[in-house]
């Protein structure tokens, strides 16, 4: 439990950290693939990799991929119909073979219906999802911390003599 607390905080502390927006919500669009995508899987690795390659938040990343393991696993019955349509379509089914006799392919498991139903699903709401978080994370940036900050709690607790050491303890230590 307190791993998901220090995630969860250590996600909060990203908000609010200097990082671009950009890049936060690239972590989370990551993420939200990496949750949906099978633990041991090419897909998942080829993730992680891009995780660690690119400009991209691995915290937002790790953060989201939890969330959405969990979601996942609520619309596993939605996949799999969106999968079963999928490799039923007769159109499809001479590309499946070719790529199914490919050396690495299998290892996607692609032609298990709820993989290929949370593939097709994940990669049609990356863009969307995208845009979205880049609008909650500058909402968020913009209104919830100008808030709090313009509170008076906000004001009574940056005050204090303890918020000072924490501030050079950061600022050192990181």
């Amino acid at each position: 439990m307190s791993l998901i607390l220090k995630q969860v905080f250590s996600f909060f502390k990203l908000l609010n950290s200097d990082q671009g927006t950009g890049q936060i919500a690239a972590g989370m669009v990551c993420g939200m693939i990496l949750g949906l995508s099978p633990v041991l899987s090419i897909q998942a690795i080829l993730v992680f990799v891009a995780i660690f390659l690119f400009r991209v938040q691995a915290g937002a990343a790790f953060t989201t991929a939890a969330l959405f393991k969990v979601i996942g696993f609520a619309l596993a019955p939605l996949f799999d119909g969106v999968g079963g349509w999928a490799l039923q379509l007769d159109a499809l089914r001479p590309l499946y073979t070719e790529v199914y006799q490919a050396p690495l392919i299998p290892l996607t498991r692609f032609n298990h219906s709820v993989v290929m139903g949370s593939g097709i699903v994940a990669v049609a709401l990356a863009a969307p999802f995208y845009f979205l978080c880049l609008h909650l994370v500058a909402t968020y940036r913009t209104q919830v911390v100008a808030r709090y900050k313009a509170s008076g709690f906000w004001k009574l607790w940056s005050g204090t003599g303890f918020y000072q050491w924490y501030c050079k303890y950061e600022a050192l230590h990181g």
